[in-house]
């Protein structure tokens, strides 16, 4: 009876637990022994040591309860339906013991839309990049390639403009505009302007047929060759430039998909390492291969500190599983035996390990015949541990349904154990 008439808050503001006295007339006397302080321990796994922060004790409670039982389980319930107050922080655990731990967020080394995040610094060879300029050019990105593309053109007709200026100006066309027994170099040309709108007309072939080189200048001649031949060799490096970037099969990767969470769960009787994948066009890749790898740190016999080592997981390279006909998704299964990275891992292991696994799909694009490559990764929180993929696949008249509705959907068995 004494259990009935008592009330447990939900979560204790500290590590002492009220004390009930039970008197005579049903009042029940509640008192919380608060005279001790109560401690907040943190537990930094990067230091390594245990920080004790001490706190204001709160002021001793007295208090005397007489009301029924109905009107205190009321109570309780309204408690118990009020929405929780989301505080915003560092992310924290609670312990074995409930002490505050503080878990590190780790960064990604390959992040879900297959974006390495590295940067690289302190590059003083950057000469190199010139040596290949084709390649740095189709490397820029839009906004600086096309200021290239305008560029490259500007610059090319003001040159040219300028020197087509500059014999006009030398041989004395431009004092003999109105005299009629004059040949010019090129007809119609009396000023910068119309100097720099005849080097356009020349270098992209548009000849409008107002201004015309003659045949009394033998230097416009050689120029007009040579503008000729730097025009056409401009238009093919700068229109192959915007070609190959625009025809990059990067995007072709955004329509291929990974699951967003691995799952661990029993297949055939053996414990397997499972992740999702999948093509939404409905143009295929071919030749698909699919690989994977560990990124984890480590430290070697001799002492020596390896960041970010990267071990090969084996997703079917013995058997060819790892070459898909990628038409409708697949599930990508690793076995986690002796060979394994995973061989020693359990369920509890698992949440505390600080690793990254990366799996890469490569195929050639069937409609340019190009090679594409898309990446996704999976931390450590998320592989699921007792989980399998829902079912996506169901037989219709005459054809097979896939509803991508449940790709990233897991539901969870019973737990396997190592």
């Amino acid at each position: 009876m004494a259990l009935e008439n008592s009330i447990f808050p939900s979560r204790p503001d500290s590590l002492t637990l009220p004390v009930e006295e039970k008197r005579e007339g049903g009042d029940v006397e509640v008192a919380a022994d608060a005279t001790c302080a109560t401690g907040v321990f943190n537990l930094s796994e990067e230091l390594g040591h245990v920080v004790t922060t001490e706190t204001t004790p709160p002021p001793p409670i007295t208090a005397t309860v007489k009301r029924s039982f109905q009107a205190k389980l009321a109570e309780r319930e309204a408690n118990a339906n009020q929405p929780r107050k989301k505080t915003q922080g560092t992310e924290k655990e609670r312990g074995r013991f409930g002490w505050a731990r503080t878990r590190r967020k780790r960064q990604r080394y390959v992040e879900k839309n297959g974006r390495c995040n590295v940067q690289h610094g302190n590059m003083r060879e950057t000469y190199r990049y010139l040596t290949d300029i084709f390649t740095t050019l189709v490397d820029l990105n839009w906004r600086c390639s096309l200021f290239v593309f305008v560029m490259a053109y500007a610059v090319t007709w003001l040159f040219f403009g300028a020197i087509w200026y500059l014999i006009a100006y030398c041989r004395g066309d431009l004092d003999h505009l109105e005299d009629e027994d004059w040949t010019p170099c090129v007809n119609n040309v009396n000023g910068f302007i119309s100097a720099f709108l005849f080097s356009i007309e020349t270098e992209t072939t548009i000849g409008y047929g107002y201004r015309v080189i003659t045949d009394q200048c033998p230097v416009g001649t050689i120029l007009l060759l040579l503008q000729a031949i730097l025009g056409s060799m401009v238009n093919a490096f700068m229109v192959g430039c915007m070609f190959v970037k625009i025809s990059q099969p990067n995007k072709r990767a955004e329509t291929l998909v990974f699951s967003k969470h691995a799952v661990i769960s029993l297949r055939d009787d053996k414990l397997c390492l499972m992740f999702r994948v999948g093509d939404l066009r409905s143009s295929h890749i071919v030749g698909a291969n699919m690989r994977a790898k560990l990124i984890k740190s480590k430290q070697t016999q001799e002492g020596e500190f390896i960041p970010l080592d990267q071990t090969d997981i084996s997703v079917g390279f013995e058997t060819g599983d790892d070459r898909l006909f990628l038409v409708s998704p697949l599930v990508i299964s690793h076995e986690i035996d002796s060979r394994s990275a995973f061989w020693d891992m359990s369920q509890a292991q698992l949440e505390k390990e600080d690793f990254e696994i990366v799996v890469i799909l490569e195929g050639m694009v069937e409609a340019t015949g190009m090679t594409c490559q898309a990446r996704s990764s999976y931390l450590a929180e998320e592989v699921l541990w007792g989980h399998r993929f829902s079912p996506m696949m169901s037989l219709a008249e005459g054809f097979f349904d896939v509803d991508y509705g449940a790709f990233h959907h897991t539901f969870e068995l019973i737990k396997p154990t190592m």
